[in-house]
Protein backbone atom coordinates (compact mmCIF):
# COMPACT_ATOMS: atom_id res chain seq x y z
CA UNK A 1 0.00 0.00 0.00
CA UNK A 2 1.06 3.46 -0.47
CA UNK A 3 -0.81 6.40 0.99
CA UNK A 4 -3.71 3.99 2.10
CA UNK A 5 -4.45 3.08 -1.52
CA UNK A 6 -5.03 -0.61 -1.28
CA UNK A 7 -4.40 -3.45 -3.69
CA UNK A 8 -6.28 -5.21 -5.75
CA UNK A 9 -6.13 -9.09 -6.12
CA UNK A 10 -6.55 -11.00 -9.22
CA UNK A 11 -7.32 -14.61 -7.96
CA UNK A 12 -4.19 -17.22 -9.66
CA UNK A 13 -5.91 -20.67 -9.45
CA UNK A 14 -4.33 -22.01 -12.25
CA UNK A 15 -7.43 -20.68 -14.65
CA UNK A 16 -8.45 -17.87 -16.21
CA UNK A 17 -7.20 -14.79 -18.68
CA UNK A 18 -5.20 -13.26 -16.45
CA UNK A 19 -2.65 -11.28 -18.50
CA UNK A 20 -5.99 -9.04 -19.77
CA UNK A 21 -7.22 -9.13 -17.03
CA UNK A 22 -4.58 -7.42 -14.81
CA UNK A 23 -3.57 -5.37 -18.28
CA UNK A 24 -7.35 -4.03 -18.48
CA UNK A 25 -7.28 -3.45 -14.61
CA UNK A 26 -4.05 -1.38 -14.79
CA UNK A 27 -4.79 0.83 -17.16
CA UNK A 28 -7.35 2.49 -15.09
CA UNK A 29 -6.10 1.72 -11.49
CA UNK A 30 -4.62 4.96 -11.21
CA UNK A 31 -2.28 4.71 -7.88
CA UNK A 32 -3.64 1.45 -6.73
CA UNK A 33 -1.49 -1.79 -6.91
CA UNK A 34 -2.54 -4.62 -9.06
CA UNK A 35 -1.40 -7.98 -8.25
CA UNK A 36 -1.78 -11.46 -9.68
CA UNK A 37 -1.91 -14.12 -6.89
CA UNK A 38 -2.34 -17.30 -6.18
CA UNK A 39 -1.31 -16.75 -2.26
CA UNK A 40 -4.41 -16.80 -0.10
CA UNK A 41 -2.85 -14.05 2.49
CA UNK A 42 -2.54 -12.07 -0.07
CA UNK A 43 -5.51 -12.08 -1.30
CA UNK A 44 -6.91 -12.05 2.62
CA UNK A 45 -5.21 -8.83 3.05
CA UNK A 46 -6.37 -6.93 -0.58
CA UNK A 47 -8.77 -4.09 -0.11
CA UNK A 48 -10.49 -5.34 -3.16
CA UNK A 49 -10.59 -8.76 -5.10
CA UNK A 50 -11.23 -9.65 -8.74
CA UNK A 51 -11.61 -13.54 -9.79
CA UNK A 52 -11.26 -14.27 -13.04
CA UNK A 53 -11.98 -17.05 -14.90
CA UNK A 54 -12.40 -19.52 -17.94
CA UNK A 55 -12.68 -23.43 -18.33
CA UNK A 56 -14.89 -25.57 -16.01
CA UNK A 57 -16.20 -24.93 -13.00
CA UNK A 58 -15.08 -28.26 -11.44
CA UNK A 59 -11.64 -27.59 -12.39
CA UNK A 60 -12.34 -24.44 -10.77
CA UNK A 61 -13.50 -25.80 -7.95
CA UNK A 62 -10.69 -28.45 -7.60
CA UNK A 63 -8.14 -25.64 -7.60
CA UNK A 64 -9.29 -23.54 -5.19
CA UNK A 65 -9.20 -26.37 -2.68
CA UNK A 66 -5.82 -27.13 -4.39
CA UNK A 67 -4.15 -24.02 -3.78
CA UNK A 68 -5.87 -23.45 -0.32
CA UNK A 69 -7.68 -20.63 -1.40
CA UNK A 70 -11.34 -21.52 -0.69
CA UNK A 71 -11.34 -19.54 2.70
CA UNK A 72 -9.39 -16.78 1.78
CA UNK A 73 -11.66 -16.56 -1.64
CA UNK A 74 -15.32 -16.95 0.66
CA UNK A 75 -14.36 -14.05 3.01
CA UNK A 76 -13.00 -11.78 0.46
CA UNK A 77 -16.53 -12.29 -1.29
CA UNK A 78 -18.23 -11.62 1.80
CA UNK A 79 -16.40 -8.74 3.42
CA UNK A 80 -14.57 -6.37 0.40
CA UNK A 81 -15.33 -5.28 -3.17
CA UNK A 82 -15.55 -8.39 -5.06
CA UNK A 83 -15.61 -8.80 -8.62
CA UNK A 84 -16.41 -12.05 -10.50
CA UNK A 85 -15.66 -12.66 -13.95
CA UNK A 86 -17.22 -15.37 -15.86
CA UNK A 87 -16.61 -18.90 -13.89
CA UNK A 88 -16.18 -15.90 -11.04
CA UNK A 89 -19.91 -15.71 -11.55
CA UNK A 90 -20.89 -19.17 -11.77
CA UNK A 91 -18.58 -20.29 -8.65
CA UNK A 92 -20.95 -18.10 -6.23
CA UNK A 93 -23.77 -20.46 -6.93
CA UNK A 94 -24.71 -23.85 -5.46
CA UNK A 95 -24.37 -26.31 -7.91
CA UNK A 96 -23.20 -26.46 -11.51
CA UNK A 97 -24.70 -28.85 -14.31
CA UNK A 98 -21.25 -29.06 -15.49
CA UNK A 99 -19.48 -31.70 -13.81
CA UNK A 100 -22.25 -31.72 -10.90
CA UNK A 101 -20.07 -30.01 -8.99
CA UNK A 102 -21.32 -27.45 -5.99
CA UNK A 103 -20.09 -24.29 -5.73
CA UNK A 104 -19.95 -22.01 -3.09
CA UNK A 105 -23.44 -21.25 -2.38
CA UNK A 106 -23.11 -17.34 -1.80
CA UNK A 107 -26.28 -17.32 -3.99
CA UNK A 108 -28.91 -19.49 -3.84
CA UNK A 109 -29.47 -21.17 -7.50
CA UNK A 110 -28.02 -23.45 -10.16
CA UNK A 111 -25.49 -23.55 -13.11
CA UNK A 112 -27.24 -24.85 -16.04
CA UNK A 113 -26.72 -25.41 -19.37
CA UNK A 114 -28.28 -23.71 -22.64
CA UNK A 115 -30.96 -26.12 -23.84
CA UNK A 116 -30.36 -26.96 -27.30
CA UNK A 117 -33.59 -27.61 -28.83
CA UNK A 118 -33.82 -23.66 -27.63
CA UNK A 119 -30.94 -22.27 -29.43
CA UNK A 120 -32.52 -20.06 -32.07
CA UNK A 121 -33.45 -16.42 -32.96
CA UNK A 122 -36.97 -15.52 -33.02
CA UNK A 123 -36.52 -16.03 -36.55
CA UNK A 124 -35.53 -19.54 -36.26
CA UNK A 125 -31.93 -18.52 -37.14
CA UNK A 126 -30.21 -21.77 -35.26
CA UNK A 127 -27.70 -20.27 -32.50
CA UNK A 128 -24.28 -21.87 -31.35
CA UNK A 129 -23.30 -22.86 -28.08
CA UNK A 130 -21.00 -22.22 -26.43
CA UNK A 131 -22.39 -18.32 -26.69
CA UNK A 132 -19.66 -16.74 -28.06
CA UNK A 133 -18.99 -12.72 -29.35
CA UNK A 134 -20.56 -9.56 -28.43
CA UNK A 135 -24.08 -9.16 -27.20
CA UNK A 136 -26.32 -6.94 -24.97
CA UNK A 137 -26.21 -6.52 -21.44
CA UNK A 138 -29.89 -5.00 -20.15
CA UNK A 139 -29.33 -3.66 -17.09
CA UNK A 140 -32.55 -4.45 -15.04
CA UNK A 141 -31.53 -1.94 -11.67
CA UNK A 142 -29.36 0.82 -11.14
CA UNK A 143 -25.87 0.11 -9.75
CA UNK A 144 -23.03 2.07 -9.25
CA UNK A 145 -20.56 -0.53 -11.49
CA UNK A 146 -23.31 1.00 -14.34
CA UNK A 147 -22.25 4.36 -13.99
CA UNK A 148 -21.40 6.09 -17.60
CA UNK A 149 -22.34 2.49 -19.82
CA UNK A 150 -25.29 2.59 -21.42
CA UNK A 151 -28.15 0.18 -20.82
CA UNK A 152 -28.03 -2.49 -23.87
CA UNK A 153 -24.42 -2.29 -24.11
CA UNK A 154 -22.63 -4.96 -25.74
CA UNK A 155 -19.83 -7.22 -23.94
CA UNK A 156 -17.94 -10.29 -25.20
CA UNK A 157 -19.11 -13.53 -24.11
CA UNK A 158 -17.62 -17.27 -24.55
CA UNK A 159 -19.47 -19.60 -21.84
CA UNK A 160 -21.69 -22.93 -22.75
CA UNK A 161 -23.45 -22.27 -19.36
CA UNK A 162 -25.42 -19.60 -17.65
CA UNK A 163 -26.85 -18.66 -13.88
CA UNK A 164 -30.26 -19.46 -12.89
CA UNK A 165 -30.38 -17.83 -9.20
CA UNK A 166 -33.73 -18.41 -7.40
CA UNK A 167 -33.49 -14.96 -5.87
CA UNK A 168 -34.31 -12.42 -8.61
CA UNK A 169 -33.70 -9.45 -6.45
CA UNK A 170 -29.76 -10.24 -6.87
CA UNK A 171 -30.12 -9.94 -10.85
CA UNK A 172 -28.59 -6.61 -12.09
CA UNK A 173 -28.54 -7.65 -15.86
CA UNK A 174 -29.91 -10.24 -18.47
CA UNK A 175 -29.07 -10.83 -21.92
CA UNK A 176 -30.44 -12.87 -24.65
CA UNK A 177 -29.47 -16.13 -26.17
CA UNK A 178 -31.55 -18.22 -27.58
CA UNK A 179 -33.30 -17.49 -24.16
CA UNK A 180 -33.23 -15.03 -21.88
CA UNK A 181 -30.41 -15.42 -19.37
CA UNK A 182 -28.91 -13.78 -15.99
CA UNK A 183 -25.50 -12.31 -17.20
CA UNK A 184 -24.77 -10.18 -14.07
CA UNK A 185 -25.76 -10.39 -10.33
CA UNK A 186 -25.19 -7.58 -7.65
CA UNK A 187 -25.40 -7.96 -3.73
CA UNK A 188 -24.02 -6.11 -0.88
CA UNK A 189 -20.08 -5.61 -1.90
CA UNK A 190 -20.27 -8.90 -4.80
CA UNK A 191 -20.82 -7.26 -8.43
CA UNK A 192 -20.40 -10.67 -10.85
CA UNK A 193 -20.84 -10.90 -14.70
CA UNK A 194 -20.79 -13.63 -17.29
CA UNK A 195 -19.04 -11.84 -20.14
CA UNK A 196 -15.44 -10.62 -20.06
CA UNK A 197 -14.94 -6.71 -19.24
CA UNK A 198 -11.39 -6.96 -20.27
CA UNK A 199 -12.39 -7.90 -24.07
CA UNK A 200 -15.37 -5.89 -23.96
CA UNK A 201 -13.04 -2.29 -25.45
CA UNK A 202 -14.73 0.70 -23.83
CA UNK A 203 -17.93 -0.21 -22.09
CA UNK A 204 -15.51 -2.81 -19.65
CA UNK A 205 -12.95 -0.87 -19.25
CA UNK A 206 -15.48 1.95 -17.84
CA UNK A 207 -16.94 -1.07 -15.71
CA UNK A 208 -13.24 -1.87 -14.65
CA UNK A 209 -12.67 2.13 -13.81
CA UNK A 210 -16.08 2.12 -11.59
CA UNK A 211 -15.12 -0.97 -9.34
CA UNK A 212 -11.90 0.70 -8.66
CA UNK A 213 -13.79 3.70 -7.12
CA UNK A 214 -16.63 1.51 -5.51
CA UNK A 215 -17.29 2.01 -1.67
CA UNK A 216 -19.91 -0.72 -0.90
Amino acid sequence: MENGVGTIAVVDYGMGNLRSVWQALAHVAGRREVVVTGDAAVVASAERVVFPGQGAMLDCMRELDARGLRSAVLDAAKNKPFLGICIGLQMLFEHSEEGDVPGLGLFRGRVRRFPTERMATPEGVRLKVPHMGWNEVMQERPHVLWKGIDDGARFYFVHSYYVAPEDRACVAATTRHGIPFTSVVARDNIFAMQFHPEKSAAAGLVLLSNFIGWMP
